[in-house]
């Protein structure tokens, strides 16, 4: 039977108002809300739809963080088999710094296949998946929409342009970025989440021992300023059109 390792963490919600800090170089989070990274919450959905079509054990292991335990236990609401959470401070933790930490964990385990979400909105040192497979030491293809798996074999489905589809051949274990679950992740009922919390423990693991972060340094976050405003053109076909190539002609474009 595969077994599949799901990694996930915790992006800051851009729904939220964000701040910086007072030292200028990391997002102020003293009420700064976290949600689970989309494309992590896909690769989750996917584990799952792989357990259902060929017999998978999914594992879900997540840094810790604030609100993973409830990704957590709703990742086990909707079929994972085992949860772990590793234990550490990741405030400051950059993607290199990310997979160092986790290879010791996730090496033991000894997966077939790692999914990860291909990105997320706060990767500054580049995406988590390819760099925690060069720490695994094991082959990466990213931006993937659908896994088959066959024994030690899998066909990764990636999706390009103009509604084409390319398969890819993998030798397993490696590890997957998933860009979009073959299906939206499912939702489940508080009440069926309350109840997994009653009845399944998360484990503890440790962070293996990780040097210093090896992405670029943050010197300086600023907060967007805005530049200008759009223009609205009013009125018919023929007074708009007149109005762009007048646009155009100050421009110097005609």
């Amino acid at each position: 039977m595969t077994h599949i390792v799901v990694v996930a963490k915790m992006v800051p919600d851009l729904v939220e108002e964000l701040e910086i800090d007072a030292g200028g170089t990391r997002l102020d989070t003293t009420w700064l809300r976290q949600i689970v990274n989309e494309s992590d919450d896909h690769a989750i959905e996917e584990a799952i739809l792989l357990k259902e079509n060929f017999g998978a054990r999914v594992t879900v292991l997540a840094p810790e963080a604030d609100g993973i335990d409830d990704v957590l236990f709703t990742a086990s609401a909707k079929g994972a088999d085992r949860l772990v959470r590793i234990s550490g401070d990741f405030a400051e933790a950059d993607n290199h710094f990310l997979a160092r930490a986790l290879k010791e964990a996730i090496a033991p385990l000894a997966p077939d296949l790692v999914l990860t979400g291909v990105q997320a909105h706060n990767d500054l040192d580049g995406s988590l998946g390819p760099l925690l497979a060069a720490e695994l030491g094991m082959p990466y293809v990213g931006y993937v929409s659908g896994i088959e798996v066959n024994g030690c074999d899998s066909v990764l489905h990636k999706e390009y342009p103009g509604g084409l589809v390319g398969l890819t051949g993998v030798r397993l274990p490696a590890v997957v970025g998933i860009q979009a679950a073959e299906s939206p992740p499912r939702y489940v009922a508080v009440s069926k989440v309350r109840q997994v919390m009653k009845e399944t423990v998360i484990e503890d693991l440790p962070a293996g021992t990780a040097d210093a972060p090896g992405g670029l340094p943050v010197a300086r976050l600023f907060q967007p300023e805005a530049s200008g405003h759009a223009e609205m053109l009013e009125g018919d076909e023929d007074e708009v059109a007149e109005k762009l190539v007048e646009i155009f002609r100050e421009l110097g474009v005609l």
